[in-house]
């Protein structure tokens, strides 16, 4: 039985469309009601349906009064504020082209991108780093604010497959790349809200991440507004330790965050949540001892998804249909989804092979910007291959076991880091871990560990730690102590750093 999984493909999107009118849709109906809230410990700032979209569409008539065209880019320097959706919405609404970025990003980093994107406007929030040398005209978030009051600008409605937004993603490689996505890629996270989030337009959800990344810019903006629900964010002073007290006050019914916002929470005792029914967690692979010490902790569940930045998530547990213990969940009703060999052939179920979306998939990039050739590189006929190694069982669940890209071998045998890093988690003194495999010399590599603790641990009790747990082949060699994981700004491993920090002190 081959690894293909197809249900039929989802309801089309419309030809005419435009993204932020079907996002802001329900604006009219649900004029009054709470749409967006930042929250604090004390306060709300509350922004109701009606309010956004007075604001996205002036912005976009004010955007146009700055000599700006449909297709031209908008570089967004703006941290966690309502600017940044209004801003997002705005340019879209009008045929523009946001582009987010993290607020974290350096000057140098800045630059980078701009001489990849050549933007023609770039709107910049409060002591958040420009380029050294800006190739357009730049206006501050104030002036964005001026613009609510203008008159409202029309949707540029026209083709569904035409571009609306271009996102940079860390790239596993160490490389950012930008992705480039069509206005269709809303239509396609419907699959999201029957597939994995179980929310509806009463709920109020919480998400933990800043706004530049597709995983709070989806989950905790754009899909809980386009079904009516109420989307809440952390004011910027507010830390992880905090979030439980939040939750509370302002009666949360779905969390959603990343394993490391779980693991920090986790930290601390938990206060009783009684409005909270679940929470959602996507970014990486959420090992099975936060899952189960946060059910442990809160009587709740918390349902994982699984994708990337040129498709979102498409893989997904559900109140409904939980993923098995171990799996990322289930392609989503709706997608064609499949596990290939090297040349795009389906493997058999239960055989490890590369993740691939079918090419026709809705919510799938239009491309790399600027590079055509990466983004060829990526296709395989019907397919689009993730570049993840994972296998899918009899009854469709997919089992995720590390990029391929990062995927070991001991002995011939190829490991997973996932699998290795799962059974030293245990370990009661190592706070955080990862695995790579590394050159100690030519032509010979070793597994090795590095882990985060309070204290220096024994190499020797470490080694006798990991050979209780794993078979010979997938245990470490080296086991090194470092004061923190290296991560990308949205919180992701990045691996191709350990190799780097270890080539450098060896």
């Amino acid at each position: 039985m081959r690894s293909i999984f197809d249900q039929g493909p989802a309801a089309p999107c419309p030809d005419n469309f435009n993204m932020a009118q079907y996002v802001l849709a329900r604006s009219k109906l649900l004029a009054s009601k709470t749409m967006l809230s930042i929250i604090s410990h004390d306060s709300s700032q509350d922004w109701s349906f009606r309010k956004i979209e007075t604001a996205v569409r002036g912005v976009a008539t004010g955007l146009l009064q700055q000599g700006l065209s449909p297709g031209d880019r908008i570089l967004m320097r703006l941290g966690n504020t309502p600017e940044f959706p209004v801003l997002f919405l705005a340019a879209i609404t009008a045929g523009l082209i946001p582009v987010p970025t993290s607020a974290k990003l350096t000057t140098a980093e800045v630059d980078k991108i701009c001489d990849d994107l050549s933007p023609d406007l770039i709107v910049c929030g409060e002591n958040i780093p420009l380029p050294s040398q800006s190739p357009c005209p730049v206006i501050t978030a104030k002036t964005l604010h001026e613009y609510h009051k203008l008159a409202p600008a029309f949707y540029e409605m026209a083709d569904a497959n035409r571009l609306a937004y271009i996102i940079y993603t860390s790239g596993t490689a160490g490389k950012p790349r930008a992705v480039c996505h069509a206005h269709r890629a809303i239509w396609a996270r419907r699959m999201m809200l029957t597939g994995w989030y179980g929310l509806t337009a009463h709920d109020r959800i919480l998400h933990a991440g800043a706004f530049n990344w597709t995983y709070s810019l989806g989950t905790g903006l754009m899909d809980p507004l386009t079904i009516g629900a109420t989307a809440l964010i952390p004011a910027p002073e507010i830390s992880t330790a905090e979030l439980p007290e939040l939750i509370n006050k302002h009666r949360v019914n779905i969390f959603a965050a990343t394993p490391g916002v779980y693991r920090q929470m986790l930290k601390n005792p938990l206060p009783t949540m009684p409005n909270l029914r679940h929470s959602l967690c996507a970014g990486e692979k959420l090992p099975c001892r936060i899952r189960e010490a946060w059910t442990a902790a809160t009587g709740t569940q918390i349902y994982e998804a699984f994708g990337m930045s040129e498709c979102s998530t498409f893989i997904s547990g559900h109140p409904k249909r939980p993923a098995p213990k171990g799996s990322a969940g289930y392609p989503q009703t709706g997608r064609r989804v499949a596990i290939v060999d090297d040349k795009g052939a389906p493997v058999q179920r239960d055989q490890p092979g590369i993740l691939a979306i079918n090419r026709d998939d809705q919510g799938l990039m239009l491309g790399y910007l600027n590079a055509p050739d990466e983004t060829a590189q990526h296709f395989k006929g019907e397919w689009f291959l993730t570049g993840d190694s994972c296998s899918m069982a009899k009854d469709d669940a997919i089992t995720y076991l590390g990029r391929s890209d990062d995927m070991m071998n001991a002995g011939g045998f190829r490991v997973s880091p996932l699998e290795v890093e799962a059974a030293l988690l245990h370990h009661p003194q190592i706070t955080e871990i990862a695995v790579v495999e590394t050159s100690v010399k030519a032509d010979t590599t070793v597994i090795a560990a590095f882990y985060t603790s309070d204290q220096p641990l024994d190499e020797v009790e470490l080694l006798q730690y990991a050979s209780q747990r794993l078979a010979r082949y997938k245990t470490p060699r080296i086991f090194k102590r470092v004061a923190d994981l290296p991560k990308g700004a949205n919180g992701k491993l990045q691996r191709r750093q350990l190799r780097e920090i270890f080539k450098a002190e060896t």
